[in-house]
């Protein structure tokens, strides 16, 4: 039986976008383990590749969320065992936690559209480097609060002067705060959801229609080639 690639989703809505086109093909599974406290997840050593989204929960909140510390685990095994792994925005953060890394809850406020600024490193990245070839300083969407540090042995990718640690890669893993998986549906499912409307100011949701309007269609090609990269490492893997 050929390896699946799971997919780890902690909302509805926090679907994944671009990925999901980039792994067409591939056998893929969905899981939400969040409120489930002895989840059953694979191996690692058995997956073609592990995919964890993003989400409103805080990446430590074991109390609120105890399906979070298994998800830690596996991320942790799965890079041990040299899987192909893609943490975003949550995803990302659970991963640093996973490598050692320090979360700080409500560290800063990004949301919205903004430029980020990706680090010589990353042109050499499979997934970043297409984005970086196209522009060293792209505006991407960001929406959090949180921010993790640099997990120990990890290479900075991308930053910003609020969030040091924009991306990172530790091996076979990528951590990406932003999000490259966006596109014009998922940003439309985004900004008719009430719990994401919640997070934004007045007038917020019609400049982020606005600057998606802008910004998409020139960052889906290059984010589309690095996705589709990740999907060929975990296409090797079945």
């Amino acid at each position: 039986m050929p390896r699946s690639v799971l997919v780890l989703q902690h909302a509805p809505w926090e679907t994944p976008g671009l990925i999901d086109v980039a792994l067409n093909g591939l056998a893929v599974e969905r899981r939400t383990v969040l409120d489930d406290a002895t989840p059953e997840l694979p191996d690692a050593r058995g997956l073609a590749g592990l995919v964890v989204m993003g989400g409103p929960q805080d990446a430590d909140d074991e109390a609120g969320h105890p399906g979070l510390a298994a998800e830690r685990r596996l991320l942790a095994e799965a890079v041990d065992a040299g899987v192909p792994v893609l943490g975003v925005c949550l995803g990302m953060q659970l991963l640093g936690l996973a490598l050692g890394a320090t979360l700080h809850r409500g560290a800063t406020r990004e949301i919205g559209f903004a430029p980020v600024e990706l680090a010589p490193a990353a042109a050499v990245d499979p997934v970043l480097g297409p984005l970086a070839a196209a522009d060293a300083r792209p505006t991407v969407l960001h929406w959090h609060t949180d921010a993790v540090d640099l997990p120990p042995g990890a290479t900075v990718l991308a930053s910003t002067a609020e969030t040091p640690v924009q991306a990172f890669r530790a091996g076979s893993a990528l951590g990406v705060q932003f999000h490259p998986e966006m596109d014009d549906a998922l940003l439309s499912t985004w900004l008719t959801t009430p719990e994401m409307l919640a997070a934004l100011h007045d007038g917020a949701a019609r400049r982020m229609a606005d600057d998606g309007a802008t910004h998409l269609p020139r960052l889906r090609e290059p984010a589309l080639t690095g996705l589709t990269a990740l999907a060929h490492e975990m296409r090797a893997r079945g």
